[in-house]
């Protein structure tokens, strides 16, 4: 553990001498929602391939590139390209960025996916408020030594998405007419999509969407003390009563359609929190 804090901290130093600010807010891109990126202002670019310890992206739609900038006057990073663990990133390297984030000073996480509606009511290219998730990834960031300085040994997850930040992002949509549902969000390992069987389950386990991601950074967030607005991209129909054969170009098609309501609800959140 004290060789993975020191990679942290590297890498944190790193990036430190090629920003001109700190940045409060961050921002996570899911998969086909680069758009957001392109609203940054004052733009300086870090791949994550020059960032010493910093994975790389394999996954399609991911970039790999953090963003600094501004997003109306707010110092920003925008991270464009995440880490799966089906990609065979332990959860320790999937977290990794969060880690770095919480060095920086963040204080607020914004992150994206594009998912599955398992929730019959639910259309496509409308996105979901996360207001909780289910880690069914077999799998948690924090299992190992706990480092103090960087939270407690035993979380607190009653509020795992902060409901001050879900209720701005709520409002937000109704003022610019964006039709929007709310619900939870299931996270599942991957990387093949789920079984009628499996999606059945989830649901009744109580999720109204599906993904491949989010939780692990989202744990790790709440463990640092950082606050989080999760938003999912509703990228098809994972019901099992009305299931068609599903590829990765089509989620991605619709993830971008669907990330640009996203984008301008995250930037209007933005200009609104202090």
């Amino acid at each position: 553990m004290k060789e993975f804090v020191e990679k942290v901290k590297r890498a944190t130093a790193y990036i430190e001498e090629r920003i001109k600010a700190k940045p409060k807010f961050a921002v996570v891109l899911g998969s086909g929602l680069g758009g957001i990126a392109d609203t940054i202002q004052e733009p300086v670019v870090v791949k994550y391939s020059e960032i010493p310890g910093f994975p790389v992206s394999t996954a399609p739609g991911h970039k790999g590139e953090l963003i600094f900038g501004k997003i109306y006057g707010k110092d920003v990073v925008a991270m464009n390209g995440r880490f799966h663990y089906y990609e065979g990133y332990s959860m320790k390297e999937v977290t990794f960025p969060i880690r770095v984030f919480q060095l920086l000073g963040v204080k607020y996480l914004f992150i994206t996916n594009a998912a599955g509606g398992l929730n019959p009511e639910f259309d496509v290219g409308v996105p979901m408020i996360i207001t909780d998730h289910i880690n069914f990834m077999g799998d948690n960031p924090l299992i190992g030594p706990n480092v103090e300085e960087w939270g407690p040994r035993f979380p607190d997850m009653s509020e795992p998405y902060s409901k001050e930040l879900s209720k701005l992002a709520y409002e937000v949509a109704k003022e610019e007419g964006i039709k929007i549902y709310e619900g939870v969000y299931v996270a599942v390992a991957g990387p093949n999509f789920e079984t009628p069987a499996e999606l059945r389950m989830l649901r009744h386990l109580g999720a109204d969407a599906v993904g491949m991601s989010t939780v692990p950074e989202v744990i790790v967030a709440n463990h640092g003390g950082i606050k989080v607005l999760g938003i999912s991209a509703i990228t098809d129909r994972a019901v099992p009563d009305d299931l068609k054969p599903l590829t990765a170009e089509e989620v991605l098609e619709i993830a971008e359609k669907t990330g640009q309501k996203i984008a301008k609800i995250i930037s209007k959140v933005l200009k609104r929190v202090e």
